[in-house]
């Protein structure tokens, strides 16, 4: 059980609620800080103008909304906000958008009704995930039309997803027995104006991200094993007088995965010694893509490290307007809402997962070209030449979806457009870019498939599974659980999409 308290959620905690079932509570001393806040807002509202609470909305906030219409003023604007269109947010990103909304709400500082905590807490414990079209928000009062969207659920209206389907929101809390919430005073402005969707999927983007890393280590020292690499340009000392700390983790991580490796082989061995070769059959150096690994990987690892820095500050962070402080008896205004720090880190971190693509990409063109590897036949071909085809077929996709990654990694962040009547006359983007920057992820975890099956079937052409380290024979094994050693041609795509939900799901 995950406890919300006064303490930051960690990016664990949401590993186990996104990813391992885990079910969350609500520590009391949240519930009665809600509260106070609550309290507080409905005695200061009394006699005073307070957007949100008595005013219209954006650049109608000029108009004084009768006391008879306050209630109606919240609903209409959930309802006439819920405009998004397009393909819907998979379950997963909306899970961790109730999460991360649950968590600033949960901060006291946005006057909400604690039945709002109870209703958020119930759909995150029974999966039951909000219906959100992706195309809507700009993010600069944050995801406006994505938490509509999650609002009108939480009101008993529209559409939600349970058990992999899409259904009626009214009919299913009737049969799960969810009671709707009751908007008291500002709770609808509370629940839109923020930055929780285009930070659920970022958090979720981080997850991923973080097991590409892991699994593209995990290759490319596979590749190392299958040329029988020289051992120095992962050294220990070769990576430390380079001053990059996500450089020498790499080499260091390289080290550990193929200490207990037999195909490695020391540089002192073969060329620290007096020869009479004039032309060398063992490489002296290996091809970018198997010898930089460390100086590519490292920027990513970093980049990584620091938008999970960012993602979980502001999973933790107050993003409402305005900004409730009961505990100094003040209103303040402002836009805390806005989804600058979520944006730019998503375009950082799609730019870095493209490379990381880009750097699977060239390791499968090294075994599919036996001109370069000088070890396989064209394609990994375990076949007879010429009647068989290997994966040929399956590298046009890689390269494809590697091309697609360059272009998506194009920032967002920079792409502002004045809405709003002006009133936000400049723009985050923010849940463009974390959509964009998943996309580019889930094309990573694609080409990565098409690496990994090229890769055990190198290790069957060359028969070196016996001498692979522990770490990487344990993914070989596991691999060729899914799909079986071939020499004829077979229909690809089935397998590829097979070992996709592998790497996606295999616990590192």
């Amino acid at each position: 059980m995950i406890k919300i308290c006064d303490n930051d959620i960690t990016l664990e905690e949401l590993d186990s609620l996104l990813f391992r079932n885990k079910k969350i509570e609500i520590d009391n001393s949240v519930i009665e800080t809600v509260e106070n806040s609550y309290n507080f807002l409905v005695e200061f509202s009394k006699d005073k103008v307070l957007y949100g609470v008595n005013t219209g909305f954006g650049p109608m906030a000029q108009y004084k909304i009768e006391d008879d219409k306050l209630n109606k003023l919240q609903y209409n604007l959930i309802r006439s906000h819920s405009s998004g269109i397009g393909e819907t947010l998979e379950p997963i990103y909306a899970k961790a958008a109730l999460i991360a909304r649950l968590k600033t709400l949960s901060k006291g500082y946005s006057g909400v009704h604690k039945d709002v905590l109870r209703i958020l807490i119930e759909l995150i414990n029974k999966d039951v995930t909000p219906y959100i079209p992706k195309h809507g928000g700009v993010g600069a009062s944050g995801d406006l039309v994505q938490l509509a969207h999650l609002a009108l659920n939480l009101i008993g209206e529209g559409q939600v997803y349970y058990n992999n389907e899409l259904v009626s929101t009214k009919k299913l809390f009737e049969e799960i027995d969810i009671k709707p919430f009751i908007i008291r005073l500002r709770e609808a402005l509370a629940l839109i104006n923020g930055t929780s969707v285009m930070t659920g999927i970022g958090i979720v983007n981080v997850l991923y991200a973080k097991k590409l890393l892991k699994l593209s280590l995990i290759s490319s020292s596979l590749i190392n094993e299958l040329v029988q690499s020289l051992d120095d340009h992962f050294s220990f000392e070769l990576n430390n007088v380079k001053l990059h700390k996500g450089q020498q983790e790499i080499a260091t991580n390289m080290r550990n995965i193929l200490s207990d490796s037999k195909l490695i082989r020391k540089r002192k061995d073969y060329f620290y010694k007096k020869t009479d070769e004039k032309v060398f059959t063992q490489k002296v150096q290996e091809y970018y893509s198997l010898r930089c690994v460390p100086q590519i990987l490292g920027p990513i690892s970093e980049t990584i490290d620091n938008v999970e820095k960012i993602l979980i500050e502001e999973i933790n962070s107050v993003n409402d307007n305005p900004i409730i402080d009961a505990k100094n008896k003040e209103v303040y205004h402002g836009g805390n809402f806005h989804g600058d720090y979520v944006s730019f880190e998503m375009d950082k971190l799609k730019i870095a997962i493209t490379k990381l693509s880009m750097l699977v990409e060239r390791q499968i063109n090294f075994l599919m070209n036996d001109k370069i590897n000088g070890i396989l036949k064209p394609f990994v071909n375990l076949g007879v030449l010429g009647l068989n085809l290997g994966m040929q077929g399956s590298q046009f996709t890689a390269t494809s979806t590697t091309a697609e990654n360059q272009m998506l990694s194009n920032p967002m962040y920079v792409h502002s457009i004045p809405n709003n009547n002006d009133n936000q006359d400049i723009v985050s983007m923010g849940t463009n870019s974390a959509l964009i920057s998943a996309k580019v992820i889930e094309n990573t975890f694609q080409v990565m498939a098409v690496q990994f099956l090229s890769l055990i079937q190198a290790v069957d052409a060359l028969d070196m599974k016996s001498k692979l380290s522990s770490k990487t024979f344990e993914i070989y094994k596991e691999l060729r659980e899914i799909v079986p050693n071939f020499t004829e041609d077979n229909v690809k795509y089935t397998e590829l999409e097979a070992i996709t939900n592998f790497l996606k799901t295999k616990s590192l």
